[in-house]
């Protein structure tokens, strides 16, 4: 029961997602009215092209702070069974706190962290 399983699990998973679109576009209702493909912000018409480039710093920027929020999502259910758990999880969360502690220094290497 090794890649079976896994191979199963992907095919149920394709086949679901495929469904879901398949269902959702028989299901919906469709409109055609012109208004409805115009872009939408806050109820005010919007001015000059919708269409704008941001710089890929803000992404850059986004992206790590998912990485250090998804962070903060492993260290609370660490923190709360620390006592259970001993001094192996100690090690383990110090070598994934320097991990991260790499990633950050790469990114501040890089000029990812500035804001301009």
């Amino acid at each position: 029961m090794g890649y079976e399983a896994i191979l199963v699990f992907f095919i149920a998973g394709v086949f679901l997602v495929v469904l879901a679109n398949f269902l959702s576009n028989l299901i919906s209702h469709k409109s055609e009215n012109p208004a409805k493909k115009e872009p939408y912000e806050c109820g005010i018409e919007t001015i000059g092209p919708t269409w704008i480039q941001f710089k890929v710093g803000y992404y850059l920027f986004a992206i790590l702070f998912l990485i250090f929020d998804v962070e903060v999502a492993f260290l609370i259910p660490w923190a709360v069974v620390f006592k259970e758990v001993g001094t192996v999880a100690l090690v383990e969360i110090i070598v994934f706190l320097f991990i991260l502690g790499l990633g950050l220094l790469y990114a501040y290497k890089k000029r990812a962290l500035r804001w301009e």
